[in-house]
């Protein structure tokens, strides 16, 4: 990264800090140190680009690319009834003779009754499936290592793109360098369209006000 990008990208930091937004996430990829042409000293085993064969060809170190399978699957349901019933009821008898006997027996009668039903449904239920390949950004020394990258498609109407960033563990790769999303800690995984389909599919800003200010 040249003077000049990390200036703007500290600045854009502090932009966002002081606005009391965290700052957005990088997902540039992380390249490896270049290595060094060593002078030919007629040696057989050269320390750079070493390798144990212990590991094999396994990503391991910051820039190594790791493939992550994204079987994300999520289902949740939920659901609350209650009912409640109250009633009651008062009954006088008037007497016979005297000045309130000219009240009738079913004017004195009192009743009355009460209840409730509330009934509450909710159901959600997300899938993603697909590939992105990421790099290895650090290394830490209990195994872990931070993983991040991004895909772009772009098609004739729109553009796709999808961000991955998490924490894997080194006994979690496969031999092929692939890694399931379920084993991805602390994963952040954005997929994300613009253009003419992305557009359609969302409410203009005119309908999306009056769905903010109805109280219907």
């Amino acid at each position: 990264m040249s003077i000049s990008s990390f200036k703007v990208a500290a600045l854009g930091a502090c932009l966002c800090l002081a606005a009391g937004r965290a700052p957005p996430a990088d997902f540039s990829p992380s390249l490896a140190a270049r290595v060094s042409e060593s002078p030919a000293d007629g040696a057989i085993f050269r320390a750079a680009g070493y390798s144990p064969l212990t590991s094999g060809a396994r990503a391991n170190a910051v820039g190594d690319i790791v493939t992550v399978v994204l079987v994300e699957r999520t289902q949740a349901t939920k659901s609350a009834t209650q009912n409640a019933d109250r009633g009651g009821a008062i009954g006088l008898t008037p007497p016979g003779t005297g000045p309130f006997a000219f009240f009738a027996g079913s004017d004195l009668n009192m009743s009355g009754a009460q209840s409730f039903k509330g009934t509450g449904q909710a159901a959600q239920s997300n899938a993603l499936t697909g590939e992105i390949s990421v790099t290895i950004a650090a290394a830490y020394a209990n195994g872990t290592m931070l993983v991040r990258g991004e895909k772009t498609v772009t098609l004739n109407r729109g553009e796709e793109m999808m961000r991955l960033s998490g924490l894997i563990r080194s006994a979690d790769i496969g031999v092929d360098n692939r890694i399931a999303s379920t084993r991805v800690a602390d994963a952040r995984i954005t997929y994300t369209g613009r253009g003419e389909v992305a557009r359609a599919s969302r409410q203009g800003w005119l309908q999306r006000f009056f769905s903010i200010v109805s109280p219907f």
